[in-house]
């Protein structure tokens, strides 16, 4: 296979890991100051929160308390920002923010909003406003996890994404490829090469039909239990449950794995189509609860990982 005048193509992968807990860590390498180092200035806030109000308030609320979207102030949003620099912050609101229209928020106005958020964090304002420039040289003071409750040692394992974003990564795509089975057949002829190239479409030549269907029910068993680890936040940034129900349900997902699995190794269609409904109301059942807060009282998106 020759890409571009022969070069072969790389794979990498990055690996992003965030640290939860409440002890702060002094001394941080690269970063000449951190937040608390009166880097805005409270007419630079005073904009950002006016903008805060008009493009923000609906997802994280008016106290930056967190609605839909996660929360803007506390621990879990200081967790979640634990030695990264207020450039990566900035980044993240002027290229993704607001989710349904990302980019139209300017660099400037994601800077002010920045100042909004870190005034609200009681982080002092001083007399000199927040500049692009000195993004990359400012951040959020580092976080050491603690050790887990009867553990001499905390577990190497942190939490990198919240609950959400573990779910689209991972069980939303192999799922639905033990769903696909009901409209194809898995042993029907390899895919094409895709042309022009796209890595992706690639995979599904390489690792595809009833290895592809073999591999997501795995997936499932295997990484369900993430859902249980230690620091999981919702998308909302309430914590995941720690709840019977919630841990029947988790174990209730990886069920459906084993048994997707089993009705795979029989490489007969009807059967996987069989386990695809059970696991249709497994996820069903799970989501009427904490997706979409269905509980008495609750608004769905805002109650969500209740």
């Amino acid at each position: 296979m020759k890409i571009r005048s022969g070069r072969v193509p790389r794979f990498r992968a990055a690996c992003v890991g965030g640290l939860v807990g409440a002890v702060w860590v002094a001394g941080l390498s690269g970063q000449a100051r951190t937040v608390a180092d009166s880097v805005y200035s409270t007419a630079q806030a005073a904009r950002g929160q006016q903008i805060y109000a008009a493009r923000c308030v609906t997802c994280h609320g008016n106290a930056l308390e967190g609605s839909v979207g996660p929360p803007l102030t506390g621990a879990a949003f200081l967790s979640a920002w634990s030695a990264r620099s207020l450039g990566d912050l900035v980044d993240k609101i002027e290229n993704t923010m607001p989710p349904q229209e990302a980019r139209s928020l300017s660099r400037p106005q994601a800077i002010d909003i920045a100042a909004h958020l870190l005034q609200v964090g009681t982080f002092s304002p001083g007399q000199t406003e927040l500049s692009s420039a000195a993004l990359g040289q400012i951040a959020f003071p580092a976080l050491r996890m603690p050790p887990a409750a009867g553990n001499a040692e905390a577990s190497p394992f942190v939490v990198a994404g919240n609950l959400a974003q573990l779910m689209r990564a991972v069980t939303f795509p192999n799922a639905n490829i033990l769903f696909n089975v009901q409209v194809k057949d898995p042993a029907a002829a390899k895919p094409s090469m895709p042309i022009p190239f796209d890595y992706v479409a690639w995979g599904s030549t390489v690792y595809y039909g009833w290895q592809a269907v073999d591999q997501a029910a795995l997936t499932l068993i295997e990484t369900a239990p993430l859902f249980l680890l230690p620091g999981r936040r919702c998308e909302n940034g309430r914590p995941v449950p720690d709840s019977a129900e919630w841990r029947r349900y988790t174990a209730a997902l990886v069920d459906a794995g084993r048994a997707a699995y089993r009705a795979s190794q029989t490489r007969n269609v009807d059967a996987v189509v069989t386990i695809a409904e059970q696991l249709n109301d497994t996820c069903a059942n799970c989501h009427k609860v904490y997706r979409d807060g269905t509980r008495e009282g609750s608004v769905a998106g805002a109650a969500r990982c209740q």
